[in-house]
């Protein structure tokens, strides 16, 4: 059967040639939508292929001549203006074929990763940064931490990804797989372990951001504060905080911004560069937008460039939003402080 799909018990040793045409249909509308079934059917049973291109402009400002190429050199094709970036293409799955090729596997695979990441990194990150500006002492030692935390922000990302291998992936595995859950094989290339790679990856620069940001509040804010009889506690969270949290925020999207671009340490913690299923849990398989952009690349047919470029203008447009959220939000908090 197909991996990750849902079928009967008593299928469970058959072949899907082995089932009768009323099982293989029931078999196809249980595990996919219409959507799906149509990019299957086109993909295997139409199988469209694309003898000639052209770019944007080409097609734009130079109409006349590429249609009388097309005339004179591809009799009997059809000829139509064709979109490699649309809403199908974000809502269908990775497919073999460059005409049904789509995102949806990859930008959910993003999703997760860098949902759980950010759960992860985000109480960490901030936590660290206020006990280091807050409540850690002057001395050698938390020194050498915070010198430490600014040198792991240059660490090139694959050797984070080296790390999450040799922890996550292979150490952890009964646990990241879902394995001691009773969830999976006990193969630690997980969402989970990609996310903890990249909060690792991003946690020194939260922090950093996070202390920049407290450090800025003015020291009389905490004066104030202490003198109306607040604890320290009291003061950190009810006056630096609310100050220091637009800050905080944007540090926080663009650390996020940086994961969603990462390709070199989800290499190397096990990601796959093709996949058929749609990640639905922190201990399945995936792949992520910068990983099928490279695997699409690598592929020697030249339609395949076309969609590339399509999934790079999507994942810009994240980055984009990313960052312009980033700006919008920390101007909005900024209003209201003030």
């Amino acid at each position: 059967m197909v991996e990750g799909w849902s079928y009967p018990a008593e299928w469970a040793d058959l072949s899907i040639n082995d089932l009768e045409i009323e099982q293989r249909a029931q078999l196809l509308s249980d595990n996919l939508n219409t959507r799906d079934i149509y990019s299957l059917a086109v993909d295997q049973i139409l199988e469209p292929r694309i003898v000639r291109s052209w770019k944007l402009f080409e097609s734009l400002f130079e109409a006349d001549r590429i249609r009388a190429e097309a005339e004179e050199n591809f009799r009997g094709e059809e000829f139509r203006f064709y979109s490699w970036l649309s809403l199908d293409f974000i809502l269908r799955p990775v497919s073999s074929s460059a005409t049904t090729a789509g995102l949806r596997t990859a930008l959910l695979g993003s999703a997760w990763i860098i949902s759980i990441t950010i759960l992860v990194a985000f109480p960490i990150g901030v936590g660290a940064a206020i006990y280091l500006e807050e409540y850690a002492s002057n001395n050698w030692f938390n020194n050498l931490i915070e010198l430490n935390i600014r040198n792991l922000a240059a660490v090139p990302s694959i050797i984070y990804g080296m790390l999450g291998l040799a922890v996550f992936a292979l150490a952890l595995r009964r646990i990241t797989s879902g394995a001691i859950f009773g969830m999976g094989e006990p193969s630690g290339r997980t969402v989970i372990s990609a996310a903890l790679t990249l909060a690792l990856l991003i946690l020194p620069v939260i922090i950093i951001q996070s202390q920049e940001a407290i450090r800025a509040v003015p020291s009389s804010i905490r004066d104030g504060s202490y003198g109306l009889g607040a604890t320290k506690w009291q003061t950190v969270s009810r006056q630096v905080l609310p100050i220091a949290f637009p800050s905080i925020l944007t540090g926080i999207i663009l650390a996020m911004s940086r994961a969603v671009g990462e390709t070199a340490p989800l290499l190397v913690v096990g990601a796959s560069t093709f996949i058929g299923v749609d990640p639905d849990g922190p201990f399945s398989k995936f792949t992520v937008v910068p990983i099928q952009i490279y695997q699409w690349t690598a592929r020697p047919e030249a339609t395949f460039s076309a969609v590339a470029a399509a999934a790079i203008i999507v994942l810009l447009i994240i980055m984009i939003l990313l960052n312009g959220t980033a700006i919008i939000l920390r101007n909005r908090f900024r209003r209201r402080l003030t």
